[in-house]
């Protein structure tokens, strides 16, 4: 077999949240618990009765590659063809990692702690990655100057996941102006920079930066999964320089020949209606006010979420991710996942999913708030 796959573990992410009880509290997995709209799928339901369900192109349908360029309208990315149309932004992912990087050469550098896909993705393919560690005692805010100082001679794309999964931190206006300067003053062929935007409508702040904006050898990947509580349908995209999206189309059509035909025109109902790619946005901007206020309540430390729907709260020194997430399952019936999943450098935190109706996150925190003071009580004294 594949010695590739063979060396690529499975998710720790899904093998954790497989443990929760039907009583649980589940601050796990990064599923939207608000229902989509169903407007969208009655218009998908009209056209599959008029015209069936066959192929698009392998790029995707033409209306909705425009409409989705013109809804983000990147400077010199305005056009169909700079969109193209994948099975949910996990394959948009891989199909840049797949079409930017030649294994016997180049280098991915990525930001973390992250999601854990985009170093998996990559060493499937045989592509050497390196790890940049933002600082715990910066809350892992996004750091150009670190990111600038971890670029090696082999490295040809920096994946920045913003809003960040798991630290909820966004990448602000000055760090991503400061980066791509850098990037910029170096000369020969450029660094790709990968900015994968999943949780954009769910940023809280006023000052967050959007890479393809400042920076024209950006490749975007997105989806309305998050947007639009859409995870099940698998419909997502990349945005890019169109010499660079031709070529991506090419890998994705062997990869899965096109996008579902019934999931491309719910998203087009979505890009097509007058705000609805942002119509469950308030609903998280109220969520997260409560779930600050009970982090607040909960006295221990925490990253104050600026993006996503993650909130982080930190583990006494000495107590593992992993065992912190079993015992809150096995023992206070609350699931979390574990820092680790997402680097060794994230080992000391947990994640919270904050999804769930308030009271039922509140009463989360709360037990892991007392679960996190009584091992702070139960520390070894150094």
């Amino acid at each position: 077999m594949n010695p590739h796959v063979l060396a690529i573990p499975g998710s720790l992410i899904r093998e954790v949240a497989a443990k929760k009880t039907p009583t649980a509290i589940d601050l796990g997995l990064g599923e939207p618990s608000l229902l989509p709209n169903p407007a969208h799928f009655e218009h998908a339901m009209r056209y599959v009765a008029q015209h069936g369900v066959k192929y698009t192109q392998n790029a995707g349908d033409p209306a909705l590659r425009e409409a989705i360029a013109r809804h983000y309208d990147y400077p010199g990315m305005h056009d169909a063809e700079n969109v193209c149309v994948t099975t949910g932004s996990q394959e948009a992912m891989y199909v840049t990692l797949k079409t930017l990087l030649d294994p016997a050469t180049d280098e991915l550098l990525v930001v973390e702690p992250t999601f854990p896909s985009y170093v998996k993705m990559a060493k499937l393919e045989g592509v050497a990655v390196r790890g940049v560690t933002m600082s715990e005692a910066d809350d892992f805010a996004i750091d150009a100057e670190r990111i600038i100082a971890a670029i090696g001679e082999r490295t040809r794309a920096i994946v920045i996941c913003s809003p960040n999964n798991p630290t909820g931190r966004v990448i602000r206006r000055g760090e991503a102006e400061k980066l791509v300067r850098a990037l910029e003053a170096r000369g020969g062929e450029p660094i790709r920079l990968i900015h994968d935007e999943i949780y954009r409508e769910q940023s809280f702040i006023e000052d967050e930066a959007y890479l393809a904006e400042l920076y024209p050898h950006t490749i975007v990947t997105n989806s309305v999964s998050k947007s639009n509580a859409l995870t099940g349908l698998r419909l997502g995209w990349i945005i890019g320089p169109a010499e660079f999206i031709r070529e991506a189309i090419k890998a994705h059509a062997w990869v899965t020949s096109c996008a579902d035909t019934f999931a491309q025109q719910v998203a087009l109902h979505v890009f097509t209606t007058l705000g609805g790619v942002g119509e469950q946005v308030s609903w998280y901007r109220e969520q997260r006010a409560g779930v600050v206020d009970a982090l607040e309540r909960g006295g221990v430390r925490f990253i104050r979420p600026e993006g996503s729907f993650y909130a982080c709260m930190r583990l006494p020194d000495g107590v593992k991710s992993l065992d912190a997430a079993l015992e809150l399952i096995e023992r206070h019936d609350v699931l979390a996942i574990p820092g680790g999943a997402f680097g060794a450098s994230f080992d000391a935190w947990l994640r919270l999913s904050w999804v769930a109706p308030i009271e039922r996150v509140r009463e989360g925190i709360d037990r892991i708030a007392r679960y996190i003071e009584s091992r702070t009580a139960h520390a070894p004294v150094r």
